[in-house]
C-alpha cells in the first residue's frame, strides 16, 4: 500500500501509475486519505467484472479465438392446421 499527497500524484502521475500495480495508492488532500489509484486488473477483481460479448467482439485479439458454435437443433415444429 502507497500514499502520497495530491502535490506529488500531479508531479509524479507515472509513479503513481507504477506503485498501483503492486497495490492501492492512496492519494490524501491535506493530510486526509481523498482518493484511490487502482489498477484496471486490481479494479476489475474489486468489482466483479466481466467481459460482455459486445467486449469480446470488439476486441481486436479475439479474432485470433477459436470459435465453433453448436449446431443448432430443430427450434421450429410443424404447424397444426386442423
Amino acid at each position: 500500500m502507497t500514499t502520497i499527497n495530491s502535490r506529488t500524484f500531479k508531479r509524479d502521475v507515472s509513479g503513481a501509475k507504477r506503485a498501483a500495480q503492486d497495490g492501492p495508492v492512496f492519494i490524501t488532500d491535506r493530510g486526509k486519505p481523498a482518493h484511490v489509484l487502482l489498477s484496471i486488473e486490481a479494479y476489475r477483481r474489486l468489482t466483479g467484472w466481466q467481459k460482455s460479448i459486445l467486449d469480446l467482439l470488439a476486441d481486436p485479439e479475439a479474432a485470433s479465438v477459436a470459435f465453433e458454435p453448436d449446431r443448432l437443433v430443430r427450434l421450429t415444429r410443424p404447424a397444426d392446421l386442423s
